[in-house]
């Protein structure tokens, strides 16, 4: 066999193994993520297929588990779908858009869970990392997917009695 002939029966492979080499090292690993208890619940599934691409300005990334989402390389933002509902709570609940969250002020990282939606949907953020106010805008359409039963209340609501 010609030197040319061996040449060229081998170098399309040299160029697919090198081709296989810069995709791996131009990709993201998978964020590792524990899927939430109710996740396979199909209220999940429309507010999973609108996520944003980015978020705070940090762009989306693969996750390992089913109804979950992570933005930002280290991640800066999870999302998980399916969490336990909040019930009453002395935590601050706040209304973005029309989405009531349920903030828990962790001591590196904070919660924020929607409230009055089932499944509940958990954004896990450090807050010195991203702005709560930001992710929660960011993230106000998608969770409006999941339809809204009802709402916060604050001390200074009235509840009719009668």
């Amino acid at each position: 066999m010609s030197r040319m002939n061996a040449l060229s029966r081998y170098l399309p492979a040299s160029l697919l193994g090198a081709g296989i080499v810069l995709a791996a090292t131009a990709c993201s690993p998978i964020v590792q993520v524990d899927a939430a208890e109710d996740a396979a619940n199909p209220a999940c599934a429309p507010m999973m297929v609108i996520l944003p691409e980015f978020v705070a300005d940090a762009e989306r990334r693969e996750t390992s588990s089913q109804a979950t989402a992570a933005w930002g390389d280290p991640s800066k933002v999870i999302l998980r779908c399916g969490v336990t509902v909040p019930g009453p709570t002395t935590d601050r609940c706040v209304t973005v858009n029309g989405i009531d969250w349920v903030l828990h002020e962790g001591e590196d990282t904070w919660t924020a869970t929607t409230y009055g939606r089932e499944p509940a949907t958990e954004l896990i953020f450090n807050p010195d990392e991203v702005a709560e106010s930001t992710i929660l805008v960011d993230l106000a359409d998608a969770a409006a997917e999941v339809p809204q039963t009802s709402k916060c209340i604050n001390p200074s609501d009235t509840l009719d009695a009668s």
